[in-house]
C-alpha cells in the first residue's frame, strides 16, 4: 500500500486518521480494476464531482481533497455505508474462485506467466499505449485478473507516452506530447526485499543505467513498469523511457534492452518465479537472453545449454503481417551494446549477434528482433487464422527453408476483447438481465443463448439509447474542439448528428493500407447517402496518423476538407485525439462498424469485436478476425476484387462498399414493422450478440492460450528443468550429429503397393554417420483438393545389403490419393525437441514420386 504521504491532505490529520483514510482510499484508488468495474463511479463522483468529470481517475480525486471534505465524508453515515458495500464487493472479487484451481495448483504451482509488452492500454489515467497492441495488452491483463490467471505484466513507464492529436485550422494533424507525472498516476514504487524502492542496473557502453521499478495493480494482477528517469542517470539515459516508440535506432534499441533485460531482472529482484515468458511482439525478445543467463548461473550451465532448456518456456506472439515492420538494428549498433552483455553471457559477441541474424552466415546482416524471438522461443503464434497463413508463407518461411508452408511452426489464437471494458451501461444492463452479473468471470460457451430471452423491442430500445449517447458525446467533443481552435460553437452544433439516423463508425490508425478514405472514393455518392431525405446515414470518425506517416496525415486532412467544404457538417463528425475513451463511446453507439484494410495486411483487428457486445454490426473486408467470424446472419462482407492493380482493386472494393450500403444495409435499417421496429435488422443484432460476442472475448482467448500454448509450454519447461544438464547435453549432441552429417543422407526410390484402401510404402535410406534414432522418415503430401495434408512416419525395417547405416523404411497407411501426390523425406527427431523450431533441417527425396511395385 502507498504511504500516507502520497496524499497531501493526510499531513493535517492524526496518525490514526491517516491510517484509516489510507486504508479506505488508497487501496481503491490504486487498483485499476475501476477502469472496467464501475461499482465505485457514483461514490467518486460524490466525493469530488468536478475532479471526477475532468479525470475519471480516483487517484487524482483523492489528491485534490482537503481535510474538511474528508472529515465530512466519513462523518456521513450513508457515505460510510456505501463505502463499506463497495469494499465488500472488492473483497468478494479478490477472493472469488479461480478459473481452474486444480490447474493453477498443479501446473503453475508457484510460477507465473510473465507478459512482456512495449505498451499497455488500461485506461486514459495510465496512457502507456499507441494503438491496438497496447489495447490488447491492457485487455489481456484485465481478463487475467477476472479469470485469476497467475500472470504479471512487464512494461515501461513513459514520461510522455504517445502523442495527443490536435487538428489545426487548416484541418491538418498536429502532435502534442503531454507529460505523465508519476505522482498523478495510479502506480507506486515497487519495493525490494529490503523495503527500499527497487532499482535494476544495466551495463551500457561506458556507464551504468539505473531503472526504477513501479508497480500498478490491475485487480488480481500486477503490472511492473520500468523508468529510466532516475537522477543518477545522465541526461540521455534519463530520456530512454521519455517517449513511447522513441525516434532513432539507438534510442529504440536502448528501450528494448530496458524492457527485456531490465524487465527480467526486475522480476528476479522481486522474487517472482516465471514458468512461461510471453513476448507480446518481438520488442521484448532480450528477456529470453536474460532468462537463459540467470538460469545458466543458477545451474552451472553454459549459456547455449541454458537457452536450450529455457526456450521452451518462451512464447512469442506476432502481431505483424509484414516482415519489414519488425525492428532491426545495424550490426555495428547491436555490437556497441552487445559486447559487454556477451561477456556476461559467457559467449563471443559474434555468437550473440548471430541470434538476431538470418542464417546466411553474413556477419554484417542487421540484428533483427524477430530473429532473436524465433531463435529463443518454444512457441510462435499469430493472432488470427489468416494472419497465421500470412506468417507461415511470407514472414517466417525463411527461418525454415524447404519446409512446407503448412508446417512452418506458427499457430494462432484469434484475439478477443475484454467485454466489461467495452460494453455500454445499456448493454451491461441487458447482459446482466439475461446472464447475471458475473457472466464474464468464467466460461462463456452458454452465454449467447440467453440473448433469446429478450424481445425485439428490448434489443431495439437498448440500441437506440446507445446511439443517442454517442450523438450527445460527439456534440460535446465537437464543441470543445471548436472552442480549442478559437471558434465559438454556434447553436448548430446541437443539431450535428441525429439520434434516430443510421450511424456508421470507423476509427483506426490512419495509414494507407487501412484505406480509411475508401468511402471518399466517390464523394458525390457518399453525399447522396448522407442527405437522403427518407433514409439518411451519418458517420462518426476518429483516428491518428503516425507523426512520420505523411500520407496518413493527408488522409486525415482529406476527411476534414470533405466535412468542411461539402455541406456534410451535420452528418459527419471527426473526433480528434482518438483514445480509449473515444473508442469506448464509438463502439458502444454505432449501428455499423466499417473496416476496409487491404486484404492480408491486417493481422487481426479488434475494434470491430468491441461493437459486438453492444449490438453493433460489422461491415468489413474478409480479413483478420472477420474472415473467421463472418456469416450473412451477423453482418456484411465486402467482396474482394481480383483486379490486376491496387488502384483498380481499391476502386472495385469501394464500389462494392457503396452497393452494400445502398442495397442492403440502409434498406434493412429503415424497413420497420407496425411497431416501428426493423425486425430483420434486429434479427442480425440478436444473432451477432448470441453467437459472436462471447466467442470474441478475452475469456475465450485466454482459455485458448492456457489450453493450447501455456499448458504445453509449461509442461515441456518442467520436463527440461527436471534434469537440465542431461537434457542440454542430449539435445546438443543430437544437433551436432545432425548438422555435421545431414548432407550424407540419401533417399532412394520409394515403392508403393495397394491392397484395397491400404497403401504399403517402402523406401531405402542411407544415413552416413547419423544416428538412426535421431531422425524420422516420412511419407508426405501437401493438402490439395479434397485431401488433407499427409505426414505419415515409416518404421525402420531390415538393413540394406552392402551398405553401412542403410535401412529400408516401410509402413502402411489408409490413403486413396494419386501416388503422384506423395513423396518421402527425412526430418530430425528427438522426443524432447520441437521440430522444426529448434532444428529446421529437412531432406526431400530427389527421385520421382512413389512408384508402383510389381
Amino acid at each position: 500500500m502507498s504511504t500516507p504521504s502520497d496524499i497531501p491532505f493526510l499531513h493535517r490529520l492524526s496518525r490514526e486518521q491517516q491510517r484509516h483514510i489510507a486504508r479506505e482510499f488508497l487501496e481503491f484508488a490504486r487498483d485499476l480494476r475501476w477502469t472496467w468495474s464501475h461499482e465505485g463511479d457514483a461514490l467518486w463522483r460524490h466525493i469530488d464531482s468536478e475532479a471526477w468529470e475532468l479525470t475519471h481517475n480516483p487517484h487524482r480525486v483523492i489528491q485534490n481533497l482537503d481535510t474538511d471534505r474528508v472529515l465530512t465524508l466519513f462523518e456521513d453515515a450513508h457515505f460510510r455505508e456505501e463505502w463499506s458495500k463497495l469494499a465488500a464487493k472488492r473483497t468478494d472479487y479478490m477472493r472469488s474462485p479461480c478459473w481452474d484451481e486444480h490447474v493453477k495448483r498443479t501446473l503453475f504451482a508457484d510460477q507465473h506467466i510473465a507478459y512482456f509488452s512495449m505498451e499497455f492500454g488500461l485506461g486514459e489515467t495510465l496512457p502507456l499505449y499507441a494503438g491496438g497492441l497496447g489495447i490488447l495488452a491492457g485487455d489481456y491483463l484485465k481478463a487475467a485478473s477476472d479469470l485469476c490467471v497467475p500472470l504479471v505484466g512487464v512494461g515501461l513507464l513513459y514520461q510522455q507516452g504517445y502523442f495527443r492529436q490536435l487538428i489545426d485550422d487548416r484541418g491538418e494533424q498536429q502532435e502534442i506530447y503531454t507529460y505523465n507525472d508519476s505522482t498523478g498516476l495510479p502506480v507506486r514504487p515497487a519495493r525490494g526485499s529490503s523495503g527500499r524502492w527497487l532499482h535494476v542496473v544495466l551495463e551500457f557502453p561506458g556507464r551504468q543505467v539505473r531503472l526504477r521499478v513501479w508497480e500498478a495493480q490491475v485487480g488480481r494482477v500486477r503490472l511492473y513498469l520500468l523508468d529510466s528517469n532516475d537522477p543518477l542517470n545522465g541526461p540521455v539515459d534519463r530520456g530512454i523511457t521519455a517517449r513511447l516508440y522513441a525516434g532513432g535506432e539507438e534510442m529504440r534499441l536502448m528501450q528494448e534492452i530496458a524492457l527485456g533485460i531490465g524487465g527480467w531482472r526486475a522480476l528476479e529482484a522481486l522474487g517472482i518465479s516465471v514458468g512461461v515468458c510471453h513476448l507480446n511482439e518481438a520488442h521484448a525478445a532480450f528477456a529470453t537472453l536474460e532468462r537463459a543467463r540467470r538460469y545458466a548461473t543458477a545451474h552451472d550451465l553454459r549459456f547455449a545449454d541454458a537457452l536450450r532448456v529455457t526456450r521452451v518456456g518462451n512464447v512469442f506472439t506476432t502481431h505483424t503481417p509484414v516482415r519489414a515492420a519488425f525492428d532491426s538494428f545495424p550490426v555495428s549498433l547491436a555490437a556497441k551494446y552487445g559486447v559487454a552483455y556477451a561477456a556476461e553471457l559467457g559467449i563471443e559477441p559474434g555468437e550473440l549477434a548471430a541470434l538476431g541474424q538470418p542464417g546466411s552466415g553474413d556477419p554484417q546482416q542487421p540484428f533483427a528482433m524477430v530473429n532473436l524471438a524465433v531463435n529463443a522461443s518454444g512457441r510462435i503464434n499469430a493472432v488470427s487464422r489468416i494472419h497465421a497463413d500470412v506468417s507461415r508463407r511470407e514472414v517466417f518461411s525463411t527461418f525454415f527453408p524447404r519446409w512446407p508452408a503448412e508446417q512452418v511452426p506458427v499457430s494462432y489464437v484469434t484475439n478477443g476483447i475484454h467485454v466489461p471494458s467495452w460494453d455500454s451501461a445499456w448493454a451491461d444492463r441487458v447482459w446482466t438481465q439475461t446472464c447475471g452479473k458475473d457472466r464474464w468471470l468464467g466460461p462463456v460457451d452458454q452465454l449467447g443463448g440467453a440473448i433469446d430471452q429478450l424481445s425485439d423491442a428490448q434489443l431495439w430500445e437498448f440500441n437506440g439509447r446507445e446511439r443517442a449517447d454517442l450523438v450527445h458525446f460527439a456534440r460535446r467533443v465537437l464543441a470543445r474542439q471548436l472552442a480549442q481552435r478559437g471558434v465559438d460553437p454556434d447553436p448548430s452544433v446541437e443539431h450535428v448528428l441525429d439520434p434516430n439516423v443510421l450511424t456508421l463508425g470507423f476509427a483506426r490508425r490512419f495509414t494507407e493500407y487501412k484505406r480509411p478514405n475508401l468511402l471518399l472514393h466517390d464523394p458525390a455518392r457518399l453525399l447522396a447517402l448522407l442527405h437522403d431525405g427518407q433514409r439518411p446515414v451519418q458517420l462518426v470518425i476518429a483516428g491518428k496518423a503516425h507523426p512520420d506517416d505523411y500520407r496518413g496525415k493527408e488522409l486525415v486532412a482529406e476527411w476534414m476538407r470533405f466535412i468542411r467544404h461539402s455541406g456534410a457538417r451535420e452528418r459527419v463528425v471527426f473526433l480528434e485525439d482518438y483514445d480509449i475513451t473515444i473508442a469506448q463511446e464509438l463502439t458502444q453507439g454505432v449501428d455499423v462498424w466499417l473496416n476496409t484494410p487491404r486484404r492480408r495486411q491486417e493481422a487481426c483487428g479488434t475494434s470491430g469485436m468491441k461493437v459486438l457486445v453492444n449490438g453493433g454490426l460489422n461491415l468489413s473486408i474478409p480479413d483478420g478476425w472477420w474472415a473467421e467470424a463472418y456469416d450473412a446472419r451477423y453482418g456484411w462482407v465486402i467482396p474482394l476484387s481480383e483486379a490486376a492493380t491496387q488502384p483498380e482493386r481499391d476502386a472495385a472494393e469501394a464500389e462494392s462498399l457503396y452497393r452494400l450500403l445502398e442495397n442492403d444495409v440502409i434498406p434493412l435499417f429503415y424497413t420497420r414493422n407496425s411497431d416501428g421496429i426493423p425486425t430483420d435488422w434486429v434479427a442480425k443484432v440478436r444473432a451477432s450478440l448470441r453467437e459472436l460476442a462471447p466467442l470474441y472475448s478475452t475469456n475465450r482467448m485466454i482459455r485458448e492460450y492456457l489450453d493450447t500454448i501455456y499448458r504445453p509450454a509449461m509442461q515441456l519447461f518442467r520436463q527440461r528443468t527436471e534434469r537440465p544438464q542431461a537434457v542440454a547435453a542430449e539435445l546438443a549432441g543430437w544437433e551436432r550429429n545432425l548438422r555435421a552429417h545431414w548432407h550424407e543422407i540419401r533417399l532412394g526410390q520409394a515403392t508403393a503397393s495397394r491392397i484395397g484402401a491400404q497403401l504399403h510404402v517402402s523406401v531405402p535410406v542411407t544415413l552416413g554417420d547419423i544416428d538412426p534414432n535421431g531422425i524420422n522418415v516420412e511419407v508426405y503430401a501437401d493438402a490439395r483438393d479434397r485431401w488433407p495434408l499427409l505426414c505419415h512416419p515409416l518404421s525402420r525395417s531390415q538393413p540394406i545389403a552392402g551398405t553401412t547405416n542403410g535401412f529400408f523404411y516401410a509402413g502402411t497407411l489408409d490413403d486413396s490419393r494419386p501416388l503422384a501426390h506423395l513423396t518421402t523425406r527425412v526430418v530430425p527427431h528427438h522426443p524432447d525437441a520441437l521440430v522444426p523450431l529448434e532444428l529446421p533441417l529437412i531432406c526431400w527425396a530427389s527421385a520421382p514420386p512413389l512408384a508402383t511395385s510389381s
